[in-house]
């Protein structure tokens, strides 16, 4: 095993920023193939490529869970990682975009404000969650404490499925609609500027490079071996 992987899964739990690897996505602000700037990213799609970093967490505990629950072994430093990129990418970036840009616009109009009523409370319960998936993945695991933690690890990715198919297919879709196209462009600068902000540069391709790291932890990286 190279002596550094350890090193960067304990930083992951952490929180901190991570180091990229090699053939992550290009940065929406390179230039394309032909020379010309990529098409901008719009807040809608920002939002839902997140997802796409939240769902390949929540496949990883899906196989922790599957594991514990047969006696298998667990990386749980690995899980301590997967943990911590949830917590900053999802909780400390995306859900806080969500609750400062996005959920207060729709209050406002009186539109799907029972929605975000939901997915707010849900978010505190996600937080929650993640609490208790970092104190049981950085501890020895007693028996008694595997089933606790699949039993976590299931809660949350039973919540966050629907959770994010419910942005992804209601409340995302009707932003553009309820702000205009001009307010739009505007809120798509204001979220990348949070992006570089908060998770520092490429950040969203830094995460997707974090993830795929902790996909050869658990040896769940072949997607043509999956299926």
């Amino acid at each position: 095993m190279p002596s550094d992987r350890r090193s960067f899964l304990i930083t992951a739990g952490s929180g901190a920023v991570l180091f990229s690897c090699a053939g992550a996505a290009r940065a929406p602000d390179q230039p394309g193939a032909g020379g010309e700037e990529a098409d901008e990213v719009t807040p809608a799609e920002a939002l839902m490529r997140e997802h796409g970093v939240l769902r390949r967490v929540m496949y990883l505990y899906d196989e922790t869970s599957l594991r514990l629950d047969a006696q298998r072994e667990v990386p749980l430093d690995a899980l301590a990682a997967s943990a911590g990129i949830i917590r900053r990418v999802i909780e400390n970036y995306h859900e806080k975009l969500e609750e400062e840009f996005l959920f207060p616009r729709f209050e406002q109009a009186g539109k799907l404000a029972d929605l975000t009523a939901i997915l707010r409370r849900q978010h505190v319960v996600g937080r929650a969650l993640t609490e208790q998936v970092v104190a049981l993945a950085n501890a020895p695991l007693a028996q008694a404490d595997r089933a606790k933690l699949a039993t976590i690890l299931r809660s949350f990715n039973h919540m966050y499925r629907a959770h994010a198919a419910r942005e992804d297919t209601v409340l995302f879709p009707e932003l553009r609609g309820l702000v205009g196209a001009k307010a739009y462009k505007e809120l798509g600068d204001e979220l990348e500027d949070k992006e570089t902000q908060i998770l520092g540069a490429r950040g969203f391709e830094r995460a997707v490079a974090d993830v795929a790291k902790l996909e050869q932890a658990f040896g769940v990286d072949d997607l043509a071996k999956l299926g």
